[in-house]
Parts: C-alpha cells; sequence; structure tokens
C-alpha cells in the first residue's frame, strides 16, 4: 500500500507539474495571438514630455518613457508618426527611422522603450519660443498620441578648441543668454548688463583681472548658474544639484591697477564656489561692493574674500558644503545679510548633491592668523548667522585685542564671539526651531529652500533701527519696518 501511495502522490505531482506547464503554455501564446478587438489600446507612462530650456544647435538631454501594452493578447502597432518631424527626435526600442517604425507586434503584458530627444534649430527671437510636435502610434487604424514641448532659446556660446577662451575686455548685453563652455579669462574689465544670464558648462570658470561692473535690478536680475536645464529625477530639477561649474574668480596681481568690483542683483548659483577675490597687493586693496544678491548652493565655498575690502548689503549666501563666508585680509562691512548655512542631509529628502558631504564648519569663518595678509577688520549689523551646527560664528585671531570687528543688531546661532566685538545681538536657543520659511528640500512637496523669516522666527524686530534706516528696503525691496528684522529678508505674511 505504502508503495502505491507513493506512486499515486508521484503522479499527482506530474500531473500538476503538466498542468502549470500547460497554463503557461496557453498563456505564452495567448501573449502571441493578435487581437481584433478593436476597442484595445496602448497605454504610456507619460502622456507628454516636456524638455526646459532647449539651447539652439546644442541639443537636449535624452528623456525615455515606456509603451505598454496592458492588455492579454499581442497588439498591432501599424505605423507611428510625428506631426512636425523637425526639432524632436525618437528612438523605439532601438529603431530611430521613423519610417521603419511599421507593423509592431507588441506581445500581451510587455512593453517597449521610446527615447525623445530636443534639437532645435536658430529662432528668429531671442526670447524662449516654445516648440511643440506629437507622436502618433496607429493602433486598428486609430491614434493615440504623446505631446512633445520644449522651450527653444538662442544662445552666444563662448568656447574653444584649447578649452580656454581670453579676451582683453568684454560687455555682456542681456539680447540673449550666454552659454560659458570652457574656461573664461578677461584680462581686463567685464561688464554685465541687467537682465542677463549666463549659463555655466561642467567645469567651467570664470577669472576676472581687472574691474567686474554687474548691475542687476529687482526685475531683471543677472543670472550666473549651470546648464543643465533638465531634470536629475522625477519631479527634481537639475538647477538644485550643487558643483556644476566651478566659480567666479576676482584676481588682483600685484604690479596691476587696482581693480574694483561692484555686484548688484546677481544671483551666483549651484557651483563649486561662488565668488573668490584675491589680491597679491599690501597697502591698498581692491573694493568689492556687493548689494541685493543672492550666492546659494555650493558645493566648497559661498563667498572667499582674501586680501580685499568688501561692503556686502542685503544679500543671500546660503548651503554651502563648506564656509559660506570666509574672510581673511581686509576690511569688510556686512549689513542686513542673511547666511545660513543647511546644505545637504539631513536637509535633503533626496541626494541632490553628487555624494558630496557638508562639512562640519562655521557658516562664517574669519582668519585673523595669516602673516600673508593684511589684518583683517569686520563689522556685522543686522544680520543673521546661523546653520546646522551650534557655533556659525568663529573668530580665529591670536589674541582678542589684536583683531578689530563688531557685531551688532545681529540673530546669531553661535557660541564663541568674545563679548567684546558684540553689541545688542540676539543669540539663538535651543527653542528658536523656527527661524525661516523652510530649511528642507523637500521633492514630493515640492518645497525648496526659502530663507525668508517665518511668522515665528526669533529673528523678527531684533535689528539695530538706526542702522536700518540707512537701507530703508530688502533685498525684495519691500520697505523695512519701524522696528526692523534681521537679515536681507523683512517678514511678509505669505
Amino acid at each position: 500500500m505504502r508503495r502505491l501511495s507513493i506512486i499515486f502522490s508521484w503522479l499527482l505531482q506530474q500531473v500538476v507539474v503538466l498542468s502549470s506547464s500547460l497554463c503557461l503554455l496557453l498563456t505564452a501564446c495567448q501573449q502571441d495571438i493578435l487581437s481584433d478587438d478593436v476597442t484595445m489600446q496602448l497605454t504610456f507612462s507619460h502622456d507628454s514630455l516636456l524638455f526646459d530650456t532647449v539651447f539652439t544647435t546644442m541639443g537636449s538631454s535624452t528623456k525615455r518613457m515606456m509603451v505598454y501594452n496592458p492588455n492579454q493578447n499581442a497588439i498591432m502597432i501599424e505605423r507611428v508618426e510625428m506631426n512636425q518631424g523637425k526639432s524632436f527626435f525618437i528612438n523605439l526600442d532601438g529603431e530611430n527611422q521613423i519610417e521603419n517604425m511599421r507593423d509592431i507586434t507588441l506581445r500581451g503584458g510587455d512593453s517597449l522603450f521610446l527615447f525623445v530627444r530636443a534639437e532645435i534649430d536658430p529662432l528668429q527671437s531671442n526670447n524662449p519660443v516654445l516648440v511643440e510636435d506629437t507622436i502618433s502610434f496607429y493602433v486598428h487604424g486609430k491614434p493615440q498620441r504623446v505631446y512633445l514641448q520644449a522651450y527653444g532659446q538662442n544662445v552666444e556660446i563662448i568656447r574653444s578648441k584649447d578649452k580656454f577662451v581670453q579676451k582683453q575686455t568684454l560687455s555682456l548685453c542681456n539680447e540673449k543668454p550666454y552659454l560659458i563652455y570652457d574656461t573664461l579669462v578677461v584680462a581686463g574689465d567685464l561688464s554685465i548688463q541687467h537682465g542677463t544670464t549666463l549659463y555655466m558648462h561642467a567645469g567651467s570658470m570664470i577669472y576676472v583681472y581687472g574691474d567686474l561692473i554687474a548691475k542687476g535690478t529687482l526685475e531683471q536680475p543677472i543670472v550666473i548658474r549651470g546648464d543643465r536645464t533638465d531634470m536629475l529625477f522625477d519631479s527634481v530639477p537639475y538647477r538644485v544639484a550643487s558643483g556644476q561649474w566651478n566659480g567666479l574668480y576676482l584676481i588682483h596681481l600685484s604690479d596691476w591697477e587696482l581693480p574694483k568690483y561692484e555686484l548688484d542683483y546677481v544671483d551666483v548659483l549651484s557651483g563649486a564656489i561662488g565668488i573668490y577675490a584675491l589680491s597679491e597687493s599690501t597697502g591698498q586693496l581692491p573694493k568689492l561692493s556687493l548689494t541685493n544678491s543672492r550666492i546659494h548652493n555650493h558645493s566648497q565655498y559661498g563667498m572667499v574674500l582674501q586680501n580685499v575690502d568688501a561692503t556686502v548689503v542685503n544679500t543671500e549666501i546660503s548651503n554651502c558644503a563648506s564656509y559660506c563666508v570666509y574672510l581673511a585680509g581686509g576690511k569688510h562691512d556686512f549689513v542686513h545679510n542673511t547666511i545660513a548655512s543647511y546644505f545637504g542631509f539631513p536637509y535633503t529628502t533626496i541626494n541632490i548633491h553628487n555624494n558630496i558631504l557638508r562639512e562640519d564648519v562655521a557658516a562664517v569663518y574669519i582668519d585673523n592668523l595669516s602673516k600673508n595678509m593684511e589684518s583683517t577688520t569686520t563689522s556685522f549689523y543686522n544680520c543673521i548667522i546661523t546653520g546646522a551646527r551650534d557655533n556659525n560664528l568663529v573668530v580665529a585671531t591670536p589674541l582678542p585685542n589684536y583683531y578689530e570687528g563688531r557685531f551688532q543688531g545681529n540673530y546669531l546661532r553661535a557660541d564663541s564671539l568674545p563679548q567684546i566685538y558684540s553689541f545688542n545681538n540676539t543669540y539663538a536657543s535651543d527653542s528658536d526651531s523656527v527661524v525661516f520659511r523652510n530649511v528642507h528640500y523637500l521633492y514630493k512637496e515640492y518645497r525648496y529652500y526659502d530663507f525668508q523669516l517665518d511668522s515665528l522666527s526669533p529673528a523678527r524686530s531684533v535689528a539695530d533701527s538706526a542702522i536700518a534706516r540707512k537701507y530703508p528696503y530688502d533685498r525684495l525691496g519691500r520697505l523695512r519696518k519701524s522696528h526692523p528684522d534681521a537679515g536681507c529678508y523683512e517678514y511678509m505674511p505669505e
């Protein structure tokens, strides 16, 4: 009996295996059988593809989407057509000639890869122009469409086969943006007109050895940023990634004429270094004026000043992996600035910094130790200096009396500022959990860093009124109150 039971069990297993194989075979056969059901349709991972700014003659990155057959039976794609076929180019599962996209059998439950890129010819207008097209997939004689859109933009390209472009002097106007592909060296003066945008390619940088005059306006700022206008991930624009280009360098050689640097309403975004100003001079130093500007999201430093006198007013300097502000040599006056260091994890809910780790350093470092630099004299009035660490302000000097500094009317998250420099400042406490509107990048919620003041911010109404009267408007052109707020943004309800 036991032997019969074993044989019966074995036969039953074989029947189950055979039945499963037959089911799989029948299912596979069904997936290959073309259906004559005219209601069957394809589905797509996206019903439209939007390319942001595409520079003419340069082309875009390639976007990918999926074409699905959600049905049990196979479906025939009779042909694929494009309405225009001029500015967009497609590749369907390895085939890039649209005339060959005919009679494609897509098995039940299977899918195809569709790759799309945009390449736009030079335009008649220098303003962005919307370019559109459609891809039509014909099934049972009826089209199913995917819509394509891109904003074409003429650009002035600055590049060289030697990866090095040198100009004696250079004036950049706002007629159309500039794409700086390589290292740009201006031996003399560089001027940039209001409303001008400089798109910087990966690894590019600008060196200026003479004057830099960059005068934007509130309505037409000057923008210096990376050239990637596509998406890093779904719903994550590439513009939020740091380290996309190298930096803006202002260099004064000791035997050259003393330069001046005037920047107003200039946004320097997402590079390795924002502004690096260095002078070899001793005695008389170059002068830098930076007002109403924004230096944000850099993988190294925000602003480095070495042997340079500077006045910085109404400016946001934020989110740098190392120091937001580094000062060594020169006289520096900071008034109504917001300096905030919340770079990287856990202040982003997705890795947007190419695995760049934030250094455990203060937001502001004042170096009065170097023997190779002039003495460092600084004043900070009505500023915010804060960030992720407990101490965001370091004054490095051999003896307290050796350094000349004054800090007045500021909101500070700092624990090491000697009292001899401090006058009527407000210091952060552990309970100060809300200073700004948002100190995180929450990509799913589409919320980016916002260093305007929260309604409960302890930086409200703490600034010195007498000093604020000299600067009656904030970075966004809003009138400061009689009891003004610290930082470059006066509180306004959202």
